[in-house]
């Protein structure tokens, strides 16, 4: 069954879904890591593929930027392919300088001003969590195979251009108690707490607010393994 936005058939997605921003990282990681591969969505260019990650069926579809974006993706997801765990895979700036570009982070919580859970589902809490289960998992993977994961605090934000009257980084990361910044998180805990799914985020910094280092957008696209080879075996354990 199609949805406005996904043209996969029923049975397309596997039950565990990686979810990177970028339709061309979903393209990277799909020709680059799994097997048999199946192209089962291009609405828009949003590329969602399905395939065998060491034997077990696994897909991969973006999500676009921001909160709405991967609100209605995520939603539609879990609604109505039966999809049970969503791992967000993308890049986040940091506010600390102990999260440096290049390192992979997991989020703990996900903080926001943004009014998606709300307008959403009447939700008007302003941290909502992902998980439990699955990052137990994604840590118990991390240290298996010797990558240094860090939890952080991830504050989703509706804006990436915000007006210096609005507050400077420091501000917000004081205001919050985050420890970087994307767009997506908290539109994706949230729907997967309204839905009963499970849903984790994943990161890997691609920039430093306190020291200005950043990636190019092709590093971004088609680096990140680190990140990449963690959630597709935390995938194939779920």
């Amino acid at each position: 069954m199609a949805t406005p936005h996904i043209s996969a058939a029923q049975g397309d997605f596997a039950k565990t879904v990686l979810m990177p921003g970028d339709p061309l990282r979903a393209k990277f990681i799909a020709e680059t890591f799994l097997d048999d591969i199946k192209l089962v969505t291009s609405v828009r260019n949003v590329l969602g593929y399905t395939g065998t990650y060491k034997g077990v069926k696994v897909s991969v579809m973006a999500s676009g930027m921001g909160m709405p974006s991967i609100g209605i993706y995520s939603y539609e997801l879990f609604k109505f392919y039966d999809v049970e765990n969503i791992i967000r895979i993308g890049s986040a700036g940091s506010y600390r300088d102990w999260l440096k570009v290049m390192d992979v982070t997991l989020a703990k919580t996900a903080v926001s001003e943004s009014s998606f859970a709300k307008t959403q589902g009447g939700c008007y809490d302003k941290a909502i969590a992902p998980s439990a289960e699955i990052n137990d998992l994604i840590m118990k993977k991390a240290e298996e195979l010797n990558i240094n994961c860090k939890y952080s605090v991830v504050h989703s934000s509706d804006v990436f251009y915000r007006e210096a009257s609005q507050g400077t980084w420091q501000d917000i990361a004081e205001n919050t108690g985050s420890d970087c910044v994307e767009m997506e998180s908290f539109a994706l805990f949230h729907n997967a707490n309204v839905l009963g799914k499970r849903a984790a985020c994943l990161l890997t910094i691609s920039d430093s607010f306190v020291n200005h280092e950043e990636l190019t957008a092709e590093q971004r696209q088609n680096s990140f393994r680190e990140m990449m080879i963690l959630a597709l075996e935390a995938a194939i354990c779920l």
